[in-house]
């Protein structure tokens, strides 16, 4: 039997993979984290750029004004690329989506970094909506691609790559962000722009590539293309029964699976917020200022090792188990982690004890629900379905991540330690829908998957039955 590796090293799979994470989620963790760390000297720019306009400092009001829109411009760049995901992906195809996208942040880079010389902070905001919008519309393409290309044996594996590259993104924003290396007042937009050079290797390494089979096949009807595709990417060989099985899957299926989008979403908006809230929560917990960059960059460690990790179950366990009890784990954190902001002064060793339950968090948020979601994507929706799935999640991910980077500061201010009992309940209910409600997909073909939901039953009515009852309305 073939090892992980040989099957990605039969073609050119391996090499793409590594060429579409840089390019795509990659991006999205180097810019969650990627700001903490420079944000004081941002801040002084904004004076120095508006005393030197007008003659007279700003008020603090407007400082803060003009720092949060360059932070919130992010998640609102993000979401206008979530929108345009699938118009752009099907007017282009993956590929050049994907090329087109990296340009797009190179071009980012390029406002961050002429912003200083021109000694203008409008110019960070275009920046950030810019990159944002990069990252929008390039992790959900990223995901696409991914599912795509994937066999249906070790497609868990593959898929969540994706999920890899972001705790790379975001470890490498905390590395670079360090003082020693780019966090320094005359290196902030330089380190703000590191993201791009990792785009460009996308759109020097990217065309030699070939376009997703699915979508050559499907979308463009190009059997020959198709085969020539995989081929390239997995070995030579026939592969006719995996192009049979595309047809055949998106013939029988007339609409996509029933599936909660609310589970789709869950996952990753309580997560951003600790990401970009770290060290608030850390602050919070009595943890010396000193120290807290460190730990973070410790976290964003933990947080890549689990992600692999989670790659070599993921095809073993299943989904469900790690869903629902990532979720649940996750949730008892948070019950714990209230607990001790309540008692951290009680002793010197109790914010350490919060730290290592965000630890833990971080371990089964990575290995559970942030490792099997992207996998979902591509098992419970069809081609035609799957580019209006992701818009929708997209929609609403990088929506809660504005809302929620908008309210987070105000809601600890209001609630303190009690906040996390809101983050505890919704990853409780995460944990109850998956257990009782999602079936598992592991190994299983759309059809298949198509089946296991037309027989959950919910107040004595399955999925299918309501399915019909609509159709007749």
């Amino acid at each position: 039997m073939e090892t992980l590796f040989q099957q990605l090293t039969h073609g050119n799979a391996l090499f793409l993979i590594l060429v579409l994470g840089l390019g795509g989620s990659f991006q999205v963790g180097f810019h969650i984290t990627g700001l903490s760390s420079p944000s004081p000297y941002i801040q002084r720019f904004i004076n120095s750029s508006w005393y030197d306009r007008y003659g007279e400092p700003p008020h603090p009001q407007t400082v803060t004004m003009i720092w949060s829109l360059i932070v919130s411009m992010f998640a609102v760049g993000g979401l206008f690329g979530a929108i345009s995901v699938k118009f752009i992906s099907d007017l282009l195809g993956r590929k050049k989506a994907m090329i087109c996208n990296s340009f797009i942040a190179v071009l980012a880079a390029g406002f961050m970094l002429t912003s200083k010389n021109v000694n203008s902070f409008e110019m960070i905001i275009v920046a950030r909506f810019l990159f944002g919008y990069s990252a929008g519309l390039g992790m959900n393409t990223h995901l696409i691609y991914l599912g795509e290309i994937s066999p249906r044996k070790i497609r868990g594996i593959v898929t969540l790559t994706s999920a890899t590259f972001t705790s790379l993104g975001k470890v490498s924003g905390r590395a670079f962000g360090l003082s020693e290396i780019l966090g320094r007042e005359d290196t902030w937009d330089i380190l703000l722009s590191v993201a791009a050079l990792f785009s460009f290797v996308q759109i020097v390494m990217l065309p030699f590539f070939p376009e997703t089979p699915r979508y050559l096949l499907i979308e463009k009807g190009d059997d020959k293309a198709c085969k020539k595709a995989l081929q390239s990417l997995w070995g030579q060989g026939d592969y006719q029964q995996e192009m049979d099985e595309m047809l055949t899957e998106q013939a029988a299926i007339e609409a996509a699976p029933p599936v909660s989008l609310l589970q789709l979403l869950r996952d990753r908006t309580v997560r951003w917020q600790i990401s970009t809230f770290t060290y608030d929560i850390f602050l919070e917990a009595g943890i010396p200022k000193k120290k807290i960059r460190y730990i973070t960059l410790g976290l964003g460690v933990a947080e890549i090792l689990t992600s692999l990790t989670c790659g070599l179950l993921i095809d073993l366990t299943g989904r469900r188990p790690l869903l629902f009890g990532g979720y649940g784990v996750m949730s008892a954190c948070w019950i714990f982690v209230t607990v001790t902001l309540n008692l951290k002064d009680s002793s010197y060793w109790v914010p350490y004890i919060t730290v290592s339950l965000m630890v833990v968090f971080i371990v089964f948020f990575c290995g559970g629900p942030g490792g099997a979601t992207p996998t979902l994507n591509s098992e419970l929706f069809i081609q035609s379905n799957r580019m209006a799935s992701l818009v929708l999640t997209g929609l609403q991910r990088w929506f809660m991540f504005a809302v929620m980077g908008l309210v987070f500061p105000f809601l600890i201010d209001a609630l303190s330690s009690y906040l996390f009992v809101l983050f505890a309940s919704a990853c409780m209910l995460g944990s109850l829908y998956t257990f009782f409600l999602l079936p598992e997909t592991k190994g299983k073909t759309l059809l298949e998957i198509s089946e296991e939901f037309k027989a959950i039953t919910v107040c004595g009515k399955s999925f299918a039955e309501e399915t019909r009852t609509e159709t007749r309305l």
